[in-house]
């Protein structure tokens, strides 16, 4: 078959958080009208997947691609399973987002009878000045304080709020309470999952209210499901120096993805080998790709998948691209970075398993930290 750059159809989220800065900011044409929260770029999440737009896989799911040319869409490495093992999105926090978490691998086997969980990671792409976030929980809360807290959305007493900036992402293991909104933009890239347990006393799909003993239910759920320990920060990624004009920023690393920022002038183009899928996702103008033996648009905001076997894709400048994909940490991550003159502490601040004291394995076809 004559591989090429996959484009997907985006699954639209219209939650009560959502506003218009997916087109009115960042240019995305072909949305609904009112709030769009969320477009699912890159999905494999059952009920929710992706489909191919055209090309010899028109019409297939990425689930059916992944069954049926696993090889080609992601190189040597054993997929972690039947699904694509990545989702990323464009979430636009007009409004604010309920206070939640995902489950780690562990409980989400354990409490969904689900195969893996949701850690994610946020690159914040705008904010407005003063923007906060709520990512962890204080030291010293236990289950109970934290629970009556949940309960009264006194959610300041327990969770940590953090400043937010664009430019900056952070990464945010399962098990950690989290939100963040208003006026904030994001692009989002975790494990393919939908699982999640939130505090609030509305449904964020329409505000609708919850009852009081369907809430009390939710929280007791994810109380359970609560990791105490990670405590994340934002940070501004590290980067090196590819090419006259070209940047790489690595604004993220962990045993489940990574994501990276690449620009570009007009000096030398943006060109990255590769040995596993792709998600490339465009934050600025259009840009020319090419790949293979293709070369198309990717417009503003828009997202194309890379399968393994093209090896490489060329992007002309000027550039402005979100590449995320399921790293090697030592041969991908941290050995570049390190060879770039970055500190071992700078670069296992970027995520998980990037310390050298710290074990990475792939038990039962998923990743986790020993």
């Amino acid at each position: 078959m004559d591989w090429h750059p996959l484009r997907l159809t985006t699954p639209v989220k219209q939650h009560v958080f959502g506003g218009r800065a997916l087109a009115d900011h960042l240019g995305r044409t072909g949305l609904p009208e009112g709030p769009v929260a969320e477009t699912w770029e890159v999905s494999d999440v059952d009920g929710e997947a992706s489909t191919v737009v055209d090309g010899p896989l028109a019409g297939r799911t990425l689930r059916q691609v992944m069954a049926e040319h696993p090889e080609e869409l992601l190189g040597a490495r054993p997929p972690p399973g039947p699904r694509f093992p990545l989702l990323t999105k464009f979430i636009d926090g007009s409004g604010p987002l309920p206070v939640h978490l995902h489950a780690d691998d562990e409980a989400a086997r354990r409490y969904e009878d689900e195969p893996n969980g949701k850690t994610e990671a946020w690159h914040v792409l705008d904010a407005a000045p003063g923007t906060t976030a709520l990512v962890g929980v204080r030291p010293g809360v236990g289950r109970d304080r934290l629970r009556r807290a949940l309960l009264d959305q006194d959610f300041d007493a327990v969770l940590r709020r953090l400043p937010v900036r664009p430019g900056q992402t952070v990464y945010v293991p399962g098990g950690t309470p989290h939100s963040f909104g208003p006026h904030t933009l994001v692009y989002e890239i975790e494990q393919t999952s939908d699982i999640q347990q939130h505090a609030m006393p509305w449904r964020m799909e329409d505000g609708s209210p919850i009852g009081t003993r369907e809430r009390a239910a939710n929280i007791e759920r994810l109380l359970d499901e609560w990791r105490p320990g990670p405590r994340p920060a934002f940070h501004p990624g590290l980067g090196t120096t590819v090419a006259d004009g070209v940047e790489r920023t690595v604004l993220c690393a962990g045993p489940y993805f990574a994501l990276e920022r690449w620009t570009a002038g007009t000096l030398a183009p943006l060109v990255r080998g590769f040995s596993t899928a792709l998600v490339l996702s465009n934050a600025g103008a259009p840009v020319t790709v090419a790949a293979g033996g293709w070369t198309g648009r990717l417009g503003r905001a828009r997202t194309l998948l890379l399968p393994a076997v093209l090896g490489e894709v060329r992007v002309e400048g000027p550039a402005d691209v979100l590449i995320g994909y399921v790293p090697d940490l030592e041969h991908d991550v941290r050995a570049p970075l390190l060879a770039a003159g970055h500190g071992p502490a700078a670069v296992a601040a970027l995520g998980e398993g990037l310390d050298r004291d710290e074990s990475v394995t792939l038990p039962q076809g998923n990743a986790s930290r020993s």
